[in-house]
């Protein structure tokens, strides 16, 4: 097990998507996001089935750092309930998880 996680996060579209994402890596609390084409979310959000066209973001970071990143992707977006959940990696290459545990 490592000390690094995979943080998924939906966005409403491609410019909140790319403004948390480079707040994200430029306040070092990601050493990288990947910004995914549009996925089709169907949720339900009080009391009804909701559908929606969302932009995904797989943020790597470390456990460390996740409660900041949280707090700072909750300050930036737009949804009441933004999907923020950290996901454990555990195994990876050495090399880049060395270059990521350096980035945050």
């Amino acid at each position: 097990m490592t000390d690094s996680v995979v943080v998924l996060c939906t966005c409403a579209n491609d410019e909140q998507a790319s403004r948390i994402a480079e707040e994200l890596v430029s306040h070092r609390l990601a050493a990288c996001v990947n910004v995914l084409p549009p996925v089709r979310s169907i949720y339900r959000w009080q009391g009804t089935v909701e559908h929606a066209d969302e932009i995904l973001l797989l943020i790597k970071t470390t456990q460390s750092r996740f409660a900041a990143l949280r707090e700072r992707i909750q300050e930036l977006h737009s949804y009441d309930t933004p999907e923020i959940v950290a996901l454990p990696l555990i195994d990876g290459a050495e090399k880049y998880l060395t270059w990521l545990r350096e980035q945050v």
